[in-house]
C-alpha cells in the first residue's frame, strides 16, 4: 500500500464513508480510492509550506497538472476554471504583515480549492484562520461534511471575504486619524503617511476587485457541482465582496480629498507668508527710494539745511507706504 511522504506535520484529511463513519489520517491509497470511487466526503487541506505536503498534492490522481502548477505558485491571480469531475479556484486573502513595524504593511496568501461532487482539496502556503476554524468544527462534528463539499467550500470563503472587514475598520481609523491631522492641526508629517495609506487602499483593492468575478461565477452559472441551495449561500459572499469594494473606492476618494486638502493648506500657507513679505516690501518702497536720493554724496541737496528736514523725511517716507498699502487693499490686491 502506498503511502504519503513523510511530513514533519501530516495534513487534515476526513473521509466520511456513506454509513455515516469518519475516518482521518488517511494514506494516499485512500484518498486517491476516494477520489476515484466517487463514494463518502472526503476533505484534504494540504499546506504547501511543508514539501512534502506539496508533493502529496502532485502524486493525487486525477488534478490536472496545470492546476497542480497553480496551486503550488504563490501570488496567483484569483481565477475560477472549470474541469470534466472537479472546480478549480483561487481567491486571495489579506491581513496585515505583522514582522515589520510599518503599521501599512500587507501581507497576502493564496487559497486554492479542488471542488469536486464528493471531495474538496484546499491548499495554502501557511496557517490559515479561516480553514483552522472549520476544521475544528468538522473534527468536533464529522457529520457536517453531510451538508455537501459545496457548503464546506462556502464555509472557508466565507471566513476568508469576512477576514477583509476588520482590515476595512482599521483603514476607516487610519483616515480618520489622517483627516484630523491635516485638516485640524495640519501635522506636515502627515503627507507620508497620506501616500502609505492610499497604497494600501490601493493594493487591497487590486486583490479584490478580481475576485468578483469568482463569486459572480458561483453565484449564477449553473453547474453540476454547487446545488441551487449552496449557491444562494455564494451570493451572501458575493454581495460582501461588492460591500468591500464599494468601502475600498469610497476610502479612495476620501484620502485623495485630504491629500487635495493638505496641499491647499500648503498652498494657503504659502500665500500668506507672500502676502506678509509683500506688506515689508511695499513699506521699503518709500525708504528705499527717498533715503537713497537723499542720502547721495552730491551738494545742495533740498532741505539739507532745515534742522527737521529728518523727521520731515521720516514722516513722509511712513504716509508714502500707509498710503501704499491703502491703494493695494483698495484695489484688493492684498
Amino acid at each position: 500500500m502506498t503511502t504519503p511522504p513523510a511530513t514533519s506535520t501530516p495534513p487534515r484529511s476526513i473521509l466520511l464513508d456513506p454509513q455515516g463513519q469518519a475516518r482521518k489520517g488517511l494514506s494516499l491509497d485512500e484518498i486517491n480510492a476516494a477520489i476515484a470511487g466517487r463514494t463518502g466526503s472526503l476533505w484534504l487541506d494540504l499546506d504547501i509550506a511543508d514539501p512534502a505536503q506539496a508533493e502529496l498534492l502532485k502524486q493525487i490522481k486525477g488534478l490536472h497538472p496545470l492546476a497542480v502548477e497553480d496551486a503550488l505558485c504563490v501570488n496567483s491571480r484569483p481565477k475560477l476554471e472549470e474541469y470534466d469531475d472537479y472546480l478549480f479556484m483561487i481567491i486571495i486573502g489579506v491581513r496585515f504583515f505583522e514582522g515589520t513595524p510599518d503599521p501599512y504593511d500587507l501581507e497576502t496568501f493564496d487559497l486554492c480549492f479542488f471542488l469536486g461532487a464528493t471531495f474538496l482539496i484546499t491548499v495554502h502556503e501557511g496557517r490559515s484562520a479561516s480553514i483552522d476554524e472549520v476544521g475544528k468544527r468538522i473534527e468536533k462534528n464529522p457529520d457536517l461534511l453531510k451538508r455537501g463539499m459545496d457548503r464546506l467550500t462556502h464555509a472557508i470563503m466565507d471566513g476568508v471575504v469576512d477576514a477583509y472587514f476588520p482590515l476595512l475598520d482599521k483603514i476607516d481609523e487610519f483616515v480618520d486619524t489622517l483627516e484630523q491631522r491635516v485638516i485640524v492641526e495640519f501635522d506636515q508629517n502627515a503627507l507620508k503617511d497620506i501616500f502609505a495609506v492610499k497604497r494600501l487602499v490601493l493594493s487591497l483593492r487590486r486583490h479584490i476587485a478580481p475576485e468578483r468575478e469568482v463569486f459572480n461565477v458561483l453565484t449564477n452559472r449553473p453547474s453540476a457541482l454547487l446545488s441551487p441551495e449552496s449557491q444562494i449561500y455564494f451570493r451572501d459572499i458575493y454581495d460582501h465582496v461588492l460591500r468591500i469594494n464599494d468601502s475600498i473606492d469610497t476610502y479612495r476618494d476620501l484620502l485623495s480629498s485630504v491629500l487635495d486638502s493638505y496641499l491647499t493648506q500648503v498652498s494657503n500657507r504659502l500665500g500668506r507668508i507672500t502676502k506678509g513679505l509683500s506688506v515689508v516690501a511695499t513699506l521699503s518702497i518709500p525708504f528705499v527710494v527717498i533715503s537713497g536720493m537723499w542720502g547721495m554724496n552730491v551738494q545742495h541737496i533740498p532741505l539739507a539745511a532745515y534742522p527737521h528736514a529728518f523727521w520731515w523725511m521720516l514722516v513722509l517716507q511712513l504716509s508714502l507706504g500707509v498710503l501704499l498699502l491703502a491703494i493695494l487693499r483698495f484695489r484688493k490686491l492684498l
